[in-house]
This record gives C-alpha cells, sequence and structure tokens, in this order.
C-alpha cells in the first residue's frame, strides 16, 4: 500500500488492564485493518498491502500480538446457513446497585453461552444484553432461569429483532484512531501556535 505515513498514535491501556500506552503508527494501524477485513490473509499479500518485506511484517504483527493488541483471531459465520434464530436485546435493570451486585450478575452472565454480549451502561438501565435462541420459547426458558437464579434483576425489557441492518462484527479502528490523530495534529498547532 502505497502513501501510508508513519505518524504515530499512542494507544491507551484497555480499561481495566495496567499497561502502558502503545504507540501504532499508520502502518500497525493498517495491518490491524486487513487483519479485521481478512484473518486468514496469507503473510506475503498482507505484506504486500502495507508495504513491507515478509519478515518486516510480520515482526510487527508478532509485537501486535505480544502486546495484546492482537488477542486471537476468529472466522466469522453465517450462523443463519446452519439453523434459524432470533436475536434478542434485553434491557436490565437490577434492584441494587452496590458493587457486589454488579459482580454477581457479571459473573452469572459471562457463563451463560446464548448471551452472546452484555454492556454494563450509565443512565436508567444498567445492562443491555444480546441474546441468541432458537426461538421465542427458547428465549423465554432462559430469562425464566435468570429471574430464578437471584442474580438481582429487577426488571427486563425485551426487544426482537426484525432485521439486521448492520453487523460487522469488528471495531472501527480507522474511524477511532482518525479522530485521535486529528486531535493529536491540532495538540501540535496549538503548541506551535504559542511560540
Amino acid at each position: 500500500m502505497s502513501g501510508v505515513s508513519r505518524q504515530n498514535i499512542s494507544i491507551p491501556p484497555a480499561q481495566g488492564r495496567r499497561r502502558t500506552a502503545i504507540a501504532l503508527d499508520s502502518i500497525d494501524i493498517e495491518i490491524l485493518r486487513q487483519l479485521q477485513n481478512d484473518g486468514r490473509i496469507s503473510k506475503s499479500e498482507l505484506a504486500e498491502r502495507v508495504n513491507l518485506s515478509k519478515s518486516a511484517c510480520l515482526e510487527r504483527m508478532r509485537a501486535l500480538e505480544r502486546n495484546k493488541i492482537i488477542i486471537s483471531y476468529h472466522a466469522k459465520i453465517d450462523v443463519r446457513s446452519i439453523s434459524p434464530h432470533e436475536i434478542f436485546l434485553t434491557e436490565v435493570t437490577l434492584r441494587s446497585h452496590r458493587m457486589h451486585d454488579f459482580d454477581r450478575f457479571e459473573r452469572y452472565i459471562s457463563t451463560v453461552d446464548s448471551i452472546s454480549e452484555c454492556y454494563a451502561l450509565g443512565g436508567g438501565i444498567d445492562y443491555i444484553m444480546k441474546v441468541i435462541a432458537k426461538d421465542v420459547d427458547q428465549y423465554q426458558n432462559l430469562i425464566e432461569k435468570l429471574l430464578s437464579a437471584d442474580i438481582g434483576i429487577e426488571k427486563y425489557f425485551t426487544y426482537i429483532s426484525t432485521k439486521v441492518v448492520k453487523s460487522s462484527g469488528s471495531t472501527p479502528i480507522h474511524a477511532i484512531l482518525a479522530e485521535d490523530r486529528m486531535a493529536s495534529l491540532a495538540e501540535k498547532a496549538a503548541e506551535k501556535s504559542d511560540i
């Protein structure tokens, strides 16, 4: 890939982790983007796309893995081609809001395979969960199991997905880091104008 610039971007430690920030340049970011789009890309093809030698590209990949920026590689599977299913989004509010109540809920939810995603929220709702179930009956059985597990659920609201409009399955690192890059450039410009 020609035209890849060498501007460094400092990536802060991930939430809940105690690590120092890691400086990534635009080549590292492009390697990440290419791997997000195609985790099975050959090392040679990846090196060509980011305009590096194969050994230099492999060295960068290993550094990204070593620094836990690349955590693992996954296959994106079209589950609908295997079995029909429904997607439910469920808002959950807990009865009590002490740290151990949140911990108990989160520990339990992390063991339930049919809950594919769960996010803690700020505001009037404590969590939103993405639940994959064969049908409404299977979903309702799961909800009854959650309510009887005594994990502090006060109330829940369910929304059934009628259509998936967008599901990229990956974080848009270019979009996120582009804002960081623009902020960094603005800071540097402001520093120069102060001189």
